[in-house]
């Protein structure tokens, strides 16, 4: 009398799966790139005709991506970062590979200038992100208050 055994029914189709997954991991020639995500975006509600922008930018690509500008109909955005008391406008900031470029305040940011309105707490700014060789990306910036300060990260 033979046995029937589940476990040995499943063995091939295990296998063939296995195989399948091999094999479409195999993508060729085609290289990984970046792979862009965005994260923890806000506006403090501005206080004056300027305005700051904070958000992170996870990169879980091989490949580095470089953000080169910034734009919105709210006005002016331009990149900024800050090295200890003193911030400069740069005309890039790099997202390494497997890493994550956080704009915050006191660190990196946007700097909005010469503003079309004054966003109030509770609305929202588009921002287009433009990168090096790769699609812009549209991010929504919730306005805070203008104290406000997430508790974790971005």
């Amino acid at each position: 009398m033979r046995r029937f055994s589940a476990t040995a029914a499943i063995r091939p189709l295990v296998l063939v799966t296995a195989g399948t997954l091999a094999l479409a991991g195999c993508g060729g020639d085609e290289p990984a790139g970046p792979d862009l995500s965005v994260s923890g975006a806000y506006m403090p509600q501005p206080v004056s005709d300027m305005a700051a922008g904070f958000l992170t930018v996870t990169n879980k690509g091989d490949e580095d991506a470089e953000l080169t500008s910034v734009t919105s109909d709210l006005g002016e955005v331009t990149v900024h970062e800050t090295e200890g008391q003193a911030m400069r406008e740069v005309s890039s900031l790099d997202v390494p590979a497997h890493g994550a470029l956080v704009l915050e305040s006191g660190g990196s940011h946007l700097m909005f200038e010469q503003l079309a309105q004054k966003p109030r707490e509770g609305q929202t700014v588009s921002v287009t992100l433009h990168f090096t060789g790769l699609d812009p990306v549209e991010v929504d910036l919730p306005v805070k208050a203008a104290t406000y300060r997430p508790t974790s990260g971005n």
